[in-house]
This record gives C-alpha cells, sequence and structure tokens, in this order.
C-alpha cells in the first residue's frame, strides 16, 4: 500500500489527483470507435427517416394470387396454374416483373449446384447421400416446367428465364395505382429429402409405404420491387433466403382423399372435406384447456394401411401474408387448442405422424401456443387466425402459419433430453418466425441476421419463460466466444450478405452473434426498460412492412434515447473480440500525517523486514552477545526508541491539523483505500467494465462502469475505485455479461488455471455412454410400468 499526501486547496473529483497540471498525453488513444456512424447509413428521405420510422412517402407493392394446383402422390409431383393481381404503388411505371423461381436451384445446371464447393474427408469419411449427390446419382428432373404464361385475355406473355428468377414483359408500362394480372401454368417432381435435403419435400416411411409431404417454395413467387434495391431478384443459391411482398391467397389443393391437410390461413370447405366427427372435436378443442386430437393415432395407423378411393380439394385463403405453404400425409395425426393472443382466440395446432409421439402429442401444440403469446408481448399482437407446429423430415423452417420442424424420437418412443429440447427449442423458434419475417418483412436473402438472429434472440427470451433452467445458450455471450476466436478472416462480421457467409459459420454468424448482441444490450447496456420498449417500437413501426438494417438501428436508438453506433459498429460491421483484462491494481491510502500512526506502522514495517531466516536461527544460536554481557557497551542508541511519538510530532501534527476544513478532516479521518486499476482492451472490440470487489470480510461490491470509459484510449485506461473495506480481489464481468474470449487474465491477483482432469479406470468398457437415460430406465422397469413423465 502507497500513502497519499494531500495538498491543501487541491479539487477531487471522483479520482485523487496529486498534482493539477494537464495529465500526460501518453493517457490517450486516438480513435474513431464512439463516432456517429453518419454516411454509414443511408441518407433518410421521405420513404424512411432519420429517426428509423416509415416516412410519408413510404410504398410497397402487393401480389394477390388464386393457386389451384395437384399434388400426385404416386410421382411425387405437383401441377399447378396460379392467377397473378400485381398491383404497383411505386412512383414510377414498371415494364416487366421479376417472378422467383425457386424450384430450379435443385437442376442440376444451377448456380447453387455448380459453385458450391465440395471435397472429400478421408478422416470422416462421407455419406452416401453426399457422394450420390457428388457423383449425380441422386440427379432428377428437378425444377420447374413452366408451361404458360398468359394475360388476363389469354394471350402469351413473353417471358425469360435466368437461373432461379423469371422476368415477365409486359405488353404496356404499368403506371402508379394500376393493376396486371396474369397467369403462370408450371409443374415440379418434389424434392426427395432423404436424398437431396432441402427445406421442403417428402420423406418415405419405408415400413408403411406411406409418404409425407412439407411443401415450400412450390409456385413461382413474385420479387420484392422496392424503394431500396428496385428490383431485388438476387439469385437463389441455397443458403440466402426469401425476400417476398404481401398479398391474399386463395389456394384450391387436390390430395389423394385419405389425406389430412393443413397450410397457411384458414379452411373455407370445412364440412366438404372434414367428417361430423371432426368437426365435433374442433368445437371441442375451441374451448379445451390442452390439446383436443382432431384426429387420432388410431385413426392415422387405419390410413396408413388403406388406399385412396378419390381425391379432395382443400381450399383455403389468407390475408396480408407474404408467401403460403401446406403439409400433407395420410400419416398425420392433427390436434389442436385455441389460446387467448392479446384478447383475440387463435388456433394453435400440431400435425405429425405416429413416429412423432409421444414428444409431440406431449409438447408441440403446447409450445405453438406459448410461442404466440410470448412473442405478442415483445413484438406486435399475432395477427393472424392459426399456427401450425408440422413434423417431418425438414428439421427447422418456416412460413406464414405453418412451421416445419424436426425433433424425432427413437423407435421405441423413448428420447433423450437433447431431443426434448430441441423440440421446444425448434417449436418456438420456426413459430417465432411468424413475426420476423413474416410480419416484420425483412430481406433474408441479404441480411439473414435480421429474422434468424432477432428471432433467436426472442427465441432464447421465450425458451426461459417456458422452464427458467432452459438451456438458451444462444442469447449467452460466454457461449458466443469460440466462434469470436476465430482469425479475421476465418468469420464475417453480421453485416454480411447471407450467401457470403463461410460454410460451418452460419448459425454462429447469423442466429447467435446477432442475437447474444441483443441481449448484451438488454441486460448490460440499455437496461431492459429501454430495450424492450425501443424493440417494440421497431415491430410497431415495421409490421406489413419491408425494413432494412438502418431502419432497426435508427429506431432502436430513437426510441431509446441511447447512443448505439458504437455497438453497430464493433459488434455487426467488425469481427474483433472483446478481451478485457486487468493489467494491474496500485493500492493507496491517505497519509494522515499523525505521527503514532505512522510510527507505528513505520515500527511494524521494520519488524517484520528483521524476521529473516538468518535471524530466526541466531535467537537459538548465539547465546550471548558482546552487548548483552558488558552493560560498558551500551550508550545512548542502544536505548533510544526512534519509533516513539515525540512533543515535536504531536506539535507539527497539530498545526497540520489547524490548517484543515472539516470536510477535509473527515476524508483523512475516514481511512479510505484508493485502488487505482489499470485495464486493457486487448480484444479491440469496446465493451462496458463490470468489476467485482471482494473485500477481506467475505462480502462484495459490483461496480459498472459505461463503456464510454474507452472514448479517449480504447486500448488501455486507468481508474480509482474508492472503498472502506480492503479489497481481497478483484474480477472482471462477474455475470458473464460480455463475451471475453479470454478470461485468464480477469483477477487480480491472478488466480490459479484449473486443472486438467483425466479419469482413472480399471478396464476400458464396450458400448453407448448412455445419452437416452429414458430409455435406460425403460429398460430396468417391470413390465407394464410406467417411466415418470412419460404420457400413455
Amino acid at each position: 500500500m502507497k500513502k497519499l499526501s494531500i495538498f491543501i486547496g487541491l479539487v477531487i473529483c471522483g479520482s485523487l489527483s496529486v498534482n493539477a497540471q494537464q495529465a500526460p498525453t501518453t493517457q490517450y488513444n486516438a480513435n474513431t470507435r464512439f463516432e456517429q456512424m453518419g454516411t454509414g447509413l443511408p441518407t433518410p428521405n421521405t420513404f424512411r427517416t432519420a429517426a428509423g420510422a416509415p416516412g410519408r412517402d413510404y410504398w410497397q407493392q402487393k401480389a394477390d394470387y388464386d393457386i389451384k394446383a395437384e399434388l400426385d402422390d404416386t410421382n411425387q409431383s405437383i401441377t399447378g396454374t396460379e392467377k397473378i393481381t400485381y398491383t404497383n404503388n411505386a412512383p414510377e411505371e414498371l415494364r416487366y416483373l421479376w417472378l422467383q423461381l425457386d424450384q430450379n436451384v435443385f437442376s442440376k445446371n444451377s448456380d447453387g449446384n455448380i459453385t458450391r464447393q465440395s471435397a472429400i474427408n478421408p478422416t470422416n469419411g462421407s455419406s452416401f447421400t453426399t457422394l450420390g449427390n457428388l457423383s449425380g446419382a441422386n440427379d432428377k428432373d428437378y425444377g420447374y416446367k413452366i408451361s404458360a404464361v398468359k394475360d388476363a385475355t389469354g394471350k402469351d406473355l413473353r417471358y425469360t428465364i435466368n437461373g432461379t428468377m423469371m422476368r415477365v414483359d409486359l405488353p404496356a408500362p404499368l403506371a402508379k395505382g394500376m393493376q396486371f394480372v396474369f397467369q403462370v401454368d408450371w409443374k415440379f417432381n418434389i424434392i426427395d429429402l432423404k436424398s437431396v435435403g432441402g427445406r421442403s419435400g417428402y420423406e418415405l416411411f419405408p415400413k408403411d409405404g406411406n409418404i409425407l409431404y412439407e411443401i415450400a417454395q412450390w409456385f413461382p413467387r413474385m420479387a420484392v420491387y422496392d424503394d431500396v434495391n428496385g428490383w431485388q431478384h438476387k439469385q437463389f443459391l441455397g443458403q440466402g433466403e426469401f425476400t417476398l411482398p404481401f398479398g391474399d391467397y386463395k389456394v384450391a389443393l387436390t390430395v389423394p382423399n385419405d389425406m389430412v391437410l393443413g397450410a397457411t390461413g384458414e379452411l373455407q370447405n370445412a364440412k366438404e372435406v372434414l367428417s361430423a366427427t371432426q368437426m365435433k372435436r374442433l368445437e371441442q378443442a375451441k374451448t379445451a384447456k390442452s390439446p383436443v386430437e382432431i384426429v387420432t393415432q388410431a385413426e392415422a395407423e387405419a390410413a396408413e394401411k388403406g388406399k385412396p378411393t378419390g381425391k379432395k380439394t382443400w381450399i383455403y385463403a389468407a390475408k396480408n401474408v407474404r408467401d403460403f405453404a401446406f403439409a400433407t400425409s395420410r400419416k398425420f395425426i392433427w390436434d389442436a387448442m385455441q389460446v387467448d393472443v392479446e384478447g383475440k382466440k387463435v388456433w394453435a395446432m400440431s400435425l405429425y405422424p405416429k413416429e412423432a409421439n409421444p414428444l409431440w402429442g406431449q409438447y408441440s401444440t403446447r409450445v405453438v401456443a406459448h410461442t404466440l403469446v410470448n412473442y405478442s408481448k415483445r413484438s406486435v399482437a399475432y395477427p393472424y387466425p392459426v399456427a401450425y407446429s408440422v413434423h417431418g423430415s425438414v428439421g427447422g423452417m418456416e412460413y406464414p402459419m405453418m412451421s416445419f420442424n424436426g425433433a424425432r424420437p427413437e423407435a421405441d418412443g423413448t428420447y433423450s433430453e437433447g431431443t426434448k429440447n430441441f423440440l421446444i427449442l425448434v417449436v418456438i423458434h420456426e413459430v417465432g418466425h411468424n413475426f420476423f419475417p413474416m410480419i416484420v418483412n425483412s430481406d433474408e436473402r441479404q441480411w439473414s441476421w435480421m429474422d434468424e438472429g432477432l428471432n433467436s434472440f426472442l427465441e432464447g427470451l421465450t425458451c426461459l419463460e417456458w422452464d427458467r433452467n432452459f438451456p438458451a445458450t444462444g442469447i449467452e455471450p460466454q457461449y458466443i466466444t469460440n466462434y469470436m476466436k476465430l482469425d479475421a478472416d476465418k468469420q464475417n462480421s453480421i453485416m454480411s450478405s447471407s450467401d457470403n457467409i463461410i460454410p460451418g459459420t452460419f448459425g454462429p454468424n447469423a442466429y447467435s452473434k446477432p442475437a447474444t448482441g441483443l441481449n448484451i444490450l438488454r441486460e448490460t447496456i440499455m437496461g431492459r426498460e429501454l430495450f424492450d420498449y425501443a424493440f417494440k417500437e421497431y415491430a410497431r413501426r415495421w409490421a406489413f412492412k419491408h425494413p432494412t438494417p438502418a431502419d432497426f438501428f435508427r429506431t432502436m436508438e430513437d426510441a431509446s434515447g441511447v447512443d448505439l453506433d458504437w455497438f453497430w459498429k464493433g459488434w455487426f460491421y467488425g469481427v474483433e473480440p472483446a478481451d478485457q483484462a486487468i493489467a494491474n491494481v496500485e493500492w493507496y491510502s491517505i497519509d494522515t500525517q499523525d505521527p503514532a500512526k505512522q510510527k507505528a506502522m513505520a515500527k511494524a514495517d521494520a519488524d517484520a523486514k528483521r524476521e529473516t531466516l538468518s535471524n530466526i536461527r541466531n535467537k537459538t544460536d548465539i547465546k550471548q552477545t558482546v552487548v548483552e554481557a558488558d552493560s560498558t557497551m551500551r550508550d545512548f542508541y542502544n536505548s533510544y526508541d526512534k519509533f516513539a511519538v515525540t512533543d515535536a510530532d504531536k506539535k507539527k501534527y497539530e498545526q497540520y491539523l489547524s490548517t484543515l476544513t472539516a470536510d477535509e478532516r473527515k476524508m483523512i479521518d475516514e481511512g479510505k483505500n484508493f485502488y487505482v486499476m489499470s485495464l486493457k482492451n486487448k480484444g479491440g472490440l469496446v465493451m462496458p467494465v463490470i468489476i467485482r470487489m471482494e473485500f477481506e470480510d467475505g462480502t462484495f461490491e459490483d461496480v459498472r462502469i459505461p463503456v464510454e470509459i474507452w472514448r479517449v484510449n480504447d486500448k488501455e485506461v486507468k481508474k480509482t475505485l474508492i472503498t472502506t473495506k480492503k479489497v481481497a480481489k478483484f474480477k472482471l464481468d462477474p455475470y458473464h455479461e460480455i463475451p471475453d474470449i479470454d478470461t485468464s487474465d480477469n483477477a487480480f491477483p491472478k488466480e490459479p488455471a484449473q486443472p486438467t482432469r483425466f479419469q482413472a479406470f480399471k478396464q476400458r468398457g464396450f458400448g453407448g455412454g448412455g445419452s437416452n437415460p429414458m430409455q435406460e430406465a425403460r429398460k430396468n422397469q417391470p413390465t407394464g410400468v410406467q417411466t415418470s413423465g412419460e404420457k400413455k
């Protein structure tokens, strides 16, 4: 501990200064981390304001669809015709329209297939599916067969197909406020999900020979034309998802008459396609507290064994949606319940085969209902009449009112905790996508994080409201550190275009890092109240519109009053990691100039220094010294106590005290400790500093320092902390609030590293690792005894 002398008349503000001169410039490091983004964001205009809201002249296009399609269950194909009514709300006229032909990405000569990197891993091997795709053995005639493009009078329209895009040339310019009606006829083979993989397709169940269809990106869809990009007709390469205009849909889907079908929107002809029993069960489900089976497992199993006797046409209608998807199979169990969402009754429904039970029957629909309620309170009230969760081979995919979700139990009905947690997580995530991007309609092709990141953030909060012990690691800073440790050339910034994100890093880049960033804003930088208000305002402003990143950034600042430009630049535009360190701590106290205290401490220090090993041994080894044996060898100094307080010392101290004010004397009497911390920003990414002081008496105190401490030196800063009690240890980030990639230097004094542990054993066993405790428990149960928590 060092003593500080007080200079009378010196103003003390927060930390103790020892002179009034300007600090040397070596304490500063000029940087631009806290400069405003300025021209880094698009210039505000009458379409999109500087506050992040839609401007007075904001506009967007509309595309309405009337589709008639038939599923061929024998050949796994779909044939359809669609009438599109396109409304031009742009201030300029249009001479052509662009449509998206997403199925073309599966053709063997597509840009997505040709440009996809591929290699053989000799260590881990390759699956037959991968080898088949590489060799062409899995090739099938995938992609659209466009048979006609006609105007409302039946006249052929000129069209040009460019990969996954199709341009339709208009016979005359389409002026603002005008509509153009045209028809497209098409057919395509449905993707075999097992051999090809994808966001939609079919799954064959070999045991019973039946097929489950999850169908999306299945009809030619209008591209978006807006004030930012003009036409968004970037090719679909397989990773960057979809950008679509809103519209109204009427869709008639013809399938074998023994299949159950769910789709975007409301069923218009329920009495024609449902039995009286099913209609009655739907009525019961309206007031049920738990899901009601509309189609039971026994009924689904009976349908599996039968054959269709004809066809049924299911007619659905949906208002103000950006897309349409459906699922159908004779294998489907169907359960449903209604949930109150902000005063409105909404259907929560699930479709799944018997292979999904018992897990799906217990959880899926309940999780759908939970998601609708929680997302609505954090964004906008769910506006649609229904939300489905469908189980098939698609691991997780989202569409308006429809979601395709994985998580299948073992064949014996048991499942691991990981499978259960994945089901809860994926249903929340995919149903949550109804809000982002199905309602807040961002450009997925360009900005994956705007829907995946925001949705993953809300997913984490919603998982924790389902179960406070849920492993919602996707929003916790400590779990993104492995990604942020990567070299700068091994990761992209969040603001990268979807298709340019390095393979293998799409998850952390588009999902976890933006979600974690939002959680840091909410918990550490803005606080929950300010964040929640601003986030909800963003959703309100941009519901049923097309926001950009700048609209999000600006709204979050505008509605909270918090300057976040430094955060957007560092977290979203940059790839630097966070890595803070305590370089050193210097301990000071005020020199009271009290001679009694001063000399007592000096004596204690001198006595301590005399306790050397030699002196300790000499106490016994030297029996008697000359001075001890012969008194004539003693003089004044043998009895003089230089640590004794003299009258002169007392007088000088009293004179000093007389010069002090009452406040100055109080400061001295308090005996405060002054700890000067040297903090380093080793990673580059600036973050707030959270310090825990652990005192000698076992208590602690947390100090929170805003990020602006780094504004004039982004590499190293000093901060003086003043305490009454003595500090035993300092720790950075005690609550894991920032993603510090190296915590070994976050404590002072430095803590020893944890040992690497190993197992001691007599003999290696054989077999698995017991990842499915339910299955193990069932094996050990007497016949007929039910495992705790299982539903029969």
